[in-house]
């Protein structure tokens, strides 16, 4: 019995060596990328405002852009088109119902956080049919535009860069950063 398992233990081996052996060095496949490539693709923003890139833009200039790319999905006054989310809203004193009525409309002005982020989901993400398509002023010029929908910022708001991510959104302070490492110091 032990002499089969060697002889089969030996077998397996060779042949998993000349499997090895008879790998090529590479598949040709892919292709190296340069500075410029990866520069391109690297377009995340962070809360704090890192990573944003220049440009600006004004609430009347994001008014223009937003008729003519994203009311048919998002409504003329940003309040949804359904299957679309509603983008402009709040709730009286800024309350935040989301714990105890799931079935609350989540918009920008009642739940997101950081201005920062809409500005990364809409130069990632829209508009739905085009993705990444608007320039940095197109952006920054839906961005003030939304949160001026939102009462957060005054319809002579210049956004860019510089300013965007001091702006402070009405439920910011609703949500607590996860300071969790993975260990035994999780809560």
């Amino acid at each position: 019995m032990i002499n089969i398992l060697f002889v089969f233990l030996l077998a397996f081996t060779g042949s998993a060596l000349a499997a090895e052996a008879s790998r090529p060095d590479s598949y040709n496949l892919g292709r190296s990328v340069d500075a410029a490539e990866i520069s391109a693709w690297d377009i995340d923003v962070s809360p704090d405002g890192r990573g944003l890139p220049d440009g600006s833009g004004t609430v009347q200039q994001g008014e223009k852009i937003y008729l003519q790319k994203c009311a048919s999905c998002h409504g003329e006054k940003g309040t949804g088109n359904r299957p679309f989310p509603a983008l402009v809203g709040r709730f009286p004193d800024d309350a935040f119902p989301f714990g105890k009525d799931p079935s609350a409309v989540k918009t920008v002005g009642n739940y997101w956080p950081y201005a920062t982020t809409l500005y990364d989901y809409v130069n990632r993400a829209m508009p739905f049919n085009d993705p990444g398509s608007l320039e940095n002023n197109e952006v920054y010029a839906l961005v003030a535009y939304i949160l001026h929908k939102n009462e957060i910022v005054s319809s002579d708001t210049v956004l860019s860069a510089k300013n965007l991510a001091a702006i402070s959104m009405p439920a910011r302070h609703r949500f607590v950063p996860d300071n969790r490492h993975g260990g035994p110091e999780v809560r």
